[in-house]
């Protein structure tokens, strides 16, 4: 039996979305490992429901929905596990040593560092170039919840990288 046309399109187009989704689900739980769980989660689900994707808005935006979603309902199943998370001072030499290339790793653990959720909407916003209304429905949050996350993540970059101190009380 021959599938909709619909659905063999997501399929493909699934297929050319799926780094920004391993991002963006490294942004959810922090760890590879389980991101990876959550990305083949996501995917099938996405499979499973694409006779709900209506054509219209972005499909990356459809498919972080699904993902954010996804991610809530595990959460909801499981104890909380600590994340393994990168060495701060190695990160801040990095950070400040401006003529050394920064290498992939060291840019994920800095974004994982970032405190819960703000490293999602740091990824949506100023890496993928979503809009604030677009992160906002993405996250299910209001907007103004987006700005105050997106200024968080800027000050946590830039504290990072020495140009501004984070007061902390």
């Amino acid at each position: 039996m021959r599938q909709p046309a619909t659905t063999i399109d997501l399929r493909r187009d699934l297929v050319g979305l799926l780094p920004r989704l391993r991002r963006f689900a490294i942004t959810l739980a922090g760890e590879v490992a389980v991101a990876d769980e959550l990305v083949q989660a996501v995917c099938q689900r996405a499979i499973s429901k694409g006779h709900q994707w209506s054509g219209e808005g972005r499909l990356e935006s459809w498919i972080y929905t699904l993902a954010r979603q996804q991610w809530t309902d595990d959460n909801r199943k499981r104890k909380p596990k600590a994340s393994v998370r990168g060495n701060v001072t190695d990160i801040r030499e990095a950070a400040r040593d401006r003529s050394a290339a920064v290498d992939p790793d060291t840019i994920h653990h800095m974004i994982s560092d970032m405190p819960d959720g703000v490293s999602s909407m740091f990824l949506l916003v100023d890496v993928e170039g979503h809009s604030y209304q677009q992160a906002a429905d993405i996250m299910g949050i209001p907007v103004a919840n987006v700005v105050s996350q997106l200024a968080t993540a800027r000050l946590h970059f830039a504290a990072l990288a020495g140009t501004h101190p984070i007061h902390r009380f």
